[in-house]
């Protein structure tokens, strides 16, 4: 009887991923451990599965994607109340969202059983800027430009990137010398590491038919290698008031 309830998540298995930290950065590796306790009978243990996943917008609402997946093989055999612990190294891929605002990005672990419902972990992590778009950031925000919005949407024609989605976000000048010249400066990163290349959506302040007909948005991009604070300023201030 408790290897039937077992099957159907009664007295089942149970998983936890511990994390050093919750708080991470795109492009490192982060030394994890998997602890496994058994339930109320003895279980067979095929694959422990890892998803690093993210959710973004679509024209049809939300959707959760994966954006890294990798498998721990074990064959382990759990007998009841065991516990086994099992070391792991999870990458965190330069693509991963940075979680400002609403942006969510979780580790999912699963255990592979047979014929029972599949124990899961869900461990959310704090997302940080890579050191190259922390300085853009930084040297947005002394062009007075203030991070307004953050958000993972769809790229159905992989306008920017090889995933099916990217992230933007929005600045919007609140002093400076762009205020009263920009609506808003939305910006696309895709991290690597050795530079970061950023899309830039140059919003201009227009009149209403030039907003109708989006003649007030310049788009243009660039490469960022330093992560210098006065150096990328400059850069960014030269090429905003190109397309202001």
């Amino acid at each position: 009887m408790k290897k039937v309830l077992a099957r159907v998540g009664i007295g089942n298995a149970t998983v936890d991923t511990v994390l050093p930290s919750p708080t991470v950065r795109p492009g490192e590796t982060i030394d994890a451990e998997v602890n496994i306790v058994g339930g109320n009978a003895e279980q067979e243990i095929g694959d422990i599965r890892f998803e690093l996943e993210t959710r973004f917008r679509t024209e049809d609402g939300y959707r959760e994607m994966d954006i890294d997946r990798f498998t721990l093989a074990e064959g382990l055999t759990i007998a009841p109340d065991q516990e086994e612990t099992r070391p792991v190294s999870i990458e965190i891929p330069y693509d991963t969202p940075v979680t400002l605002g609403n942006i969510e990005v979780w580790v999912e672990t699963e255990l592979d059983i047979d014929l029972a419902v599949d124990p899961e972990d869900r461990d959310y992590l704090d997302v940080e800027p890579t050191p190259r778009l922390q300085t853009v950031f930084d040297a947005l925000e002394d062009l007075g430009l203030s991070f307004h919005s953050a958000e993972c949407q769809a790229d159905p024609y992989n306008r920017y990137t090889s995933t099916r989605f990217i992230q933007e976000f929005e600045f919007r000048p609140a002093g400076g010398p762009f205020r009263g010249q920009l609506d808003e400066l939305e910006v696309v990163a895709q991290p690597g590491p050795d530079e970061l290349t950023l899309f830039l959506e140059v919003d201009r302040r227009g009149g209403l038919l030039s907003e109708m007909t989006d003649m007030d948005e310049q788009h243009v991009r660039t490469t960022v290698t330093s992560t210098d604070v006065s150096e990328v300023r400059s850069d960014l201030e030269t090429l905003i008031e190109q397309h202001a």
